[in-house]
Formats: C-alpha cells, structure tokens, sequence
C-alpha cells in the first residue's frame, strides 16, 4: 500500500516538475532576448518596410478569409487531392513571397539565419526546446478538454488519417506534416509575418499577434489554446536562437510526434 501511494505521488509530482521546467526554460529565453544587445555589424540587415508591411497584411487578411470560410461553410471530407493541392499552393506562396523578398534584395540567408547554425546543433536545439515546450501545451491542452468537459472533436486531418484506408494517402500526410508544413508555416508565420509585426510593433506585440494567427489558422477550436502556446514557444525559439531552422525543426519534430502517436493508439494514449 506504501509503495502505491509512493508510486502514485510520484506520478502527480512528475508532471508539475516537467511544467515547472518548461516555464523556467522559455522564461529564461524570454529573459535573454529582452536583455540581449544588438551587436554592431559591418553590413547591418535591412529592415522591411512598406512594401513587406503592405504583403503581410493581405497575407494575413487572405488567412482570416479562410478562417472565416471554412466556420460559416461545413468543410467536406479531405480527399488525396486535396491534400496535393494544398501542398503545392503552400509551396507556391512560400517561392511568391521569396522570391518578392529577393526581388526588393533582402538576404534570406541572413534574415533566417539559414547559416547562422549547422543542422545537427538546429536539429539538436529544436528537440530540447521542444521537449521543454511540451509539458505547457499539454497544460493549455487539459485545460481546454476540462472547460469542454472531454466533448472535443478532432481536427479534420486527424480524422483523415485514421479513417484513411490508403498506404498513398497516408504517406502523404505524413510528408505534408513533417517537410511542407514546418518549411511553409514557418517561413509565413515566424520569418515573414513576425519579422514584420515586430518591426513596427516590437517582439512583445510581434509573439502574441503571430501566436494568436498561428493557431487561428488551423480553424480548429479546441486546438486553439495549444496551437497558441506552441506558437508562442516557437517564436521564442526563432528570436532567441537566430535561426528559422530552430522553429522548423520543432515543428517538424512536433507533428512527426503527434503521427507516430496516431500511427500506434494501442500503444501511444491519444
């Protein structure tokens, strides 16, 4: 009987600690980057301007399009095509706006931060903050189930994943997930749209507003709470590591995850 309570203390002690360590480590970050000093540079980056700004907001007005669409319209059941569609059309915009980017000669290499750290310390980087961001979306994740008292629906893609009967579609979902998606949403979100929120607004405004169109966009209720802290911690990632490559990777890393636990519910707790 000792040892059970012992056990199941040690089960409710656990979680809180691994909550507690998420605060602490994106406080820290948090911290860091506000007191962080802008190092002199030989060639400073150009910042955007009007017609970044002018861009982002149609960027931003087309996604709340979307969002409104697809709440006043029932969304039909998503089918292979679809799912290439959407693909290609994210890869479109992605290449759009890039190439507008090269266009108005911004370097993308410097603004990302593509070089500023190799893959493995990105890919190394990305897992721990990952990790560390995982007990606080979990948090926002109970929360919610808790104010909906367990009455939630899954996102859309979830469903489709599970209901899909195809090794074809299934295969690309996951390559949706784990390389379109992070590249695409990324390079939106945390380098286009934040880049140019935080230059006129500054990073506080820049996180919040980026976070809250992040999981927006997923047109997902129940998702929305954690979608927002994940894009919070992202952001975080992004402006403290200098590189886009830290906030792909824990997007990549994230969805790869949450397929991996689709892929074995007998083994994974949904």
């Amino acid at each position: 009987m000792a040892f059970d309570g012992f056990i199941s203390a040690l089960g409710a002690v656990i979680p809180a600690l691994f909550l507690a360590a998420g605060v602490y480590v994106y406080v820290s970050l948090a911290r860091q980057i506000s007191v962080r000093q802008v190092e002199p540079s030989a060639t400073p980056l150009r910042l955007f301007g009007w017609p970044e700004a002018t861009l982002a907001i149609l960027l931003s007005v087309w996604f709340l399009l979307n969002i409104v669409a697809s709440v006043s319209h029932e969304v039909k059941s998503i089918r292979t095509r679809d799912l290439i569609f959407y693909s290609l059309f994210s890869i479109g915009l992605f290449l759009a706006i890039a190439g507008f980017l090269r266009v108005r000669r911004f370097d993308l290499n410097s603004l990302g931060g593509f070089s500023r750290i190799g893959f493995g310390r990105a890919a190394t980087t990305g897992g721990i903050l990952l990790l560390a961001a995982y007990p606080l979306v979990l948090l926002a994740e109970v929360v919610t189930q808790k104010l909906a008292r367990g009455a939630l629906d899954k996102q859309e893609i979830i469903e489709v994943f599970n209901a899909s009967s195809t090794m074809e579609q299934r295969i690309l979902i996951i390559l949706l997930a784990v390389t379109v998606a992070p590249l695409t949403e990324e390079f939106f979100f945390r380098f286009f749209l934040y880049g140019v929120t935080k230059r006129y607004f500054g990073r506080g405004a820049g996180v919040v507003a980026n976070a809250l169109l992040f999981a927006a966009v997923h047109a997902h209720l129940p998702s929305f709470a954690p979608l927002f802290v994940l894009g919070i911690c992202f952001t975080i990632a992004y402006e403290w590591s200098g590189s886009i490559l830290v906030s792909m990777t824990m997007h990549a890393l994230f969805n790869a995850l949450a397929l991996t636990a689709l892929a074995f519910p007998e083994v994974i707790p949904q």
